[in-house]
Order: C-alpha cells, then structure tokens, then sequence
C-alpha cells in the first residue's frame, strides 16, 4: 500500500473493530447471574459434605499446585494433592455433616470479570464420633476463578474470630 491514508484508515478501523467487539464481550457479562454461579460454587465448596459427595467438592476446587487453603488451627493447605490428604477424614463414618449456614456473603469481581472473591461467615455443624467439631462464627474469604467458563475455587481462608 502506498498510500498512508489508506494504510492509516485500515489500521484505526482494526482498532476500532476490536475495541468494539470487546466492549461486545464485556457487556454480555450478567452481574446478578455470575454472582448466583460464584454463591453456587461457595455453597458446593461447603455443601458437599452432608452427602458426602467428594465428586461435587472437587468440581468447585482448583485441581492444581496453586491451591492455598489457610484453616484457623493454623494448618496451610498447599495445592490440590495436600487438600486431598483430609478426604480420609471427611469420609470417614466416624465424620458426619450435619449443616451449614452462610451469613453475610459479599462477592466481588475483578475488572477483567475472571476472577471473583468473597467474604461472609460460616457455621458449619458437623460430628466427629459422635461429638460436636463445629466451626461457628467463622471468617471465611476466597477467590476464585473463572475457568473454562466455571467458578473455581482457587484460595480459601478460615479464622476465629478472637474472644
């Protein structure tokens, strides 16, 4: 091309074409029914355990090495493989879920709106032999991530609150 007008009109009308069709993108976002999915994926992430449906659980957690989960008795999680080493806890008969109860969610998204975090607290009542192993009024945060079109919880935080 010899003339850069032409040559100029072609590259501004790329340009233009891709910021259009981005902002085309960015628009089909649906606030209210991606937070629905990030609340559904937090329930499951908790849920699962009243029937003991690991299958569930590890559809909502990241199956990776960049899974960080941090438990208030001070026990850091570190990649799918180590979060995996409880499942011989949760599914033992001696452990049974009994119910759980979310209070105060906030669910945030990031700009790019791959990435989401929450907060809120958690009671979550549970049995070990038949004895109370409840978390009440606990902290919880996470983040997770959009992949593949699915929320995925990629980090997770617990915490007591200090008497």
């Amino acid at each position: 091309m010899k003339n850069p007008t032409l040559k100029t009109l072609l590259a501004w009308s790329f340009v233009l074409s891709t910021l259009v069709s981005c902002q085309k993108a960015n628009d089909s976002f649906n606030i209210d029914k991606e937070k629905q999915l990030v609340e559904n994926a937090i329930h499951n992430s908790i849920g699962w355990a009243k029937n003991k449906d690991i299958g569930l659980l590890y559809s909502v957690i990241a199956n990776d090495s960049n899974y960080i989960e941090v438990d208030p008795n001070d026990r850091i999680v570190r990649g799918f493989e180590d979060f995996r080493k409880a499942e011989e806890f949760w599914m033992s008969d001696d452990f049974r879920a009994i119910r759980y109860e979310i209070r105060d969610l906030k669910i945030n998204f990031s700009k790019s709106r791959d990435v989401a975090w929450f907060f809120c607290f958690l009671d979550d009542i549970n049995e070990w032999k038949a004895q109370p192993a409840n978390w009440e009024n606990t902290r919880w945060t996470g983040v997770l991530e959009k992949r593949d079109n699915v929320w995925i919880m990629v980090q997770m935080h617990f915490s007591f609150p200090s008497k």
